[in-house]
C-alpha cells in the first residue's frame, strides 16, 4: 500500500476554529498569524480536498498531521483542546486516501483524553519536537508514550513552533526546525528508548539529518557503534536524492519512509531505483504503522534486536 506519512490539510472546521481566535495562532481570512513570526498568506487551494486527492492519485494512504509549528499543542489546555477537537473532527471526515495522526496538548499531559482521541481511529500520535527534545520533555511525555506502547501505535515527531522575528521566510524551516528534530532524535536515543523499548517512532524531515552525525557521536563517546534501531523511522519531507542517499548509507533503506509535507513540499525524488522506492512508499510505512504484524523494536542502546550496518 503506497503511503505518504506526512501531509497537512486545514479542513473548514479547523480553519473556522482558528478564525474564532484573536491571539496567535489565528487566521484572518487566509492570513495566518503566529507568535514571533510575520503574517503568512496561505493559499486556500492548498487545502482543497478534491484538488489534493487528484495530486495524490498514486497513493493508497496519505496521513494528515496537525501543523505543530502553529503552537497549538503548547497552548494552555482550555485553548488547545478546542482547536485539537476541531482538527480531529475534520481529519476523520476526510475521504480516501486520507488518514491522520492524532494530536494532544503538551502543557498539561492528559493520557485519558489522548486515549479517547486515539480510540476514534487515528494512525498514531504526533508530538512537536519542542516537547521531546531533552530528558525533561520525554519524562513529561512518558505517559503518552506508555499509552502508545500499550496500544502498539507509533509516534510521529514533527517540528514545533519557532520564533523567527526579522528572519527570511525560509529561516524557520531550514534552521530551528532542523535543530529541533536533531535534538529530538538524540534525546529519544539517550532517554526515550531505554524507557520505551517497544515504541515505534517516526521523525519528520529525516530527523534534521541527525543520523549523519553518527561518526561525531561515536568520536565523542556514543555507544551504539553503528547499530540501527529498526523501530525508529525517518520520513523524507523537503529532501531529495542527495540527503536520502546519504541517510541510507548510515541507517539502511529499511527505516526510511515517504513523507512529502504537502502542500509545503512535493514528494521526494531519488535515484535509488524501483526496489528502494517500493520500500520507502510501501514496505517501510506498513512496518511503521504496524500493518505487517512486525514485532515492535527492542532497544538499540542494548544492541538487542537491531541490525548492524
Amino acid at each position: 500500500m503506497a503511503t505518504d506519512v506526512h501531509q497537512h490539510i486545514w479542513t473548514p472546521g479547523f480553519a473556522a476554529a482558528l478564525r474564532d481566535r484573536d491571539t496567535p495562532p489565528f487566521l484572518d481570512g487566509w492570513t495566518l498569524h503566529l507568535d514571533g513570526e510575520q503574517p503568512y498568506e496561505t493559499d486556500p487551494r492548498d487545502h482543497d480536498v478534491e484538488r489534493r486527492r487528484a495530486l495524490d492519485a498514486d497513493l493508497d494512504l496519505a496521513l494528515v498531521s496537525l501543523s505543530s509549528p502553529l503552537g497549538i499543542e503548547h497552548l494552555p489546555p482550555h485553548e488547545a483542546w478546542p482547536l485539537l477537537d476541531a482538527y480531529h473532527d475534520g481529519a476523520l471526515e476526510l475521504p480516501a486516501p486520507f488518514g491522520a495522526w492524532a494530536g494532544t496538548c503538551v502543557t498539561e499531559i492528559d493520557p485519558t483524553r489522548t486515549a479517547a482521541a486515539l480510540d476514534r481511529g487515528f494512525a498514531g500520535l504526533q508530538l512537536p519536537a519542542t516537547s521531546v527534545g531533552d530528558a525533561e520533555g520525554l519524562e513529561r511525555a512518558a505517559p503518552l508514550l506508555d499509552l502508545l506502547e500499550k496500544r502498539d501505535l507509533p509516534l510521529f515527531v514533527h517540528p514545533g513552533p519557532a520564533r523567527t522575528p526579522g528572519a527570511p521566510a525560509w529561516w524557520a524551516a531550514v534552521v530551528p526546525y532542523v535543530q529541533q528534530m536533531h535534538a529530538a532524535w538524540y534525546a529519544f536515543q539517550a532517554f526515550g528508548r531505554p524507557r520505551h523499548p517497544r515504541l515505534r517512532v517516526c521523525f519528520a524531515l529525516l530527523a534534521g539529518l541527525a543520523p549523519l552525525h553518527t561518526e561525531r557521536f561515536i568520536a565523542r563517546g556514543g555507544s551504539t557503534r553503528g547499530v540501527v534501531d529498526p523501530g525508529v523511522f525517518l520520513e523524507t519531507s523537503s529532501y531529495g536524492h542527495q540527503a536520502i542517499d546519504a541517510i541510507t548509507r548510515v541507517t539502511g533503506i529499511e527505516v526510511v519512509v515517504l513523507g512529502s509535507d504537502r502542500p509545503y513540499a512535493s514528494p521526494a525524488k531519488t535515484l535509488l531505483g524501483a526496489a528502494a522506492e517500493q520500500q520507502m512508499r510501501c514496505t517501510n510505512p506498513a512496518r511503521l504503522l504496524g500493518a505487517t504484524g512486525t514485532p515492535a523494536t527492542t532497544s538499540a542502546l542494548s544492541n538487542e534486536g537491531a541490525e548492524p550496518r
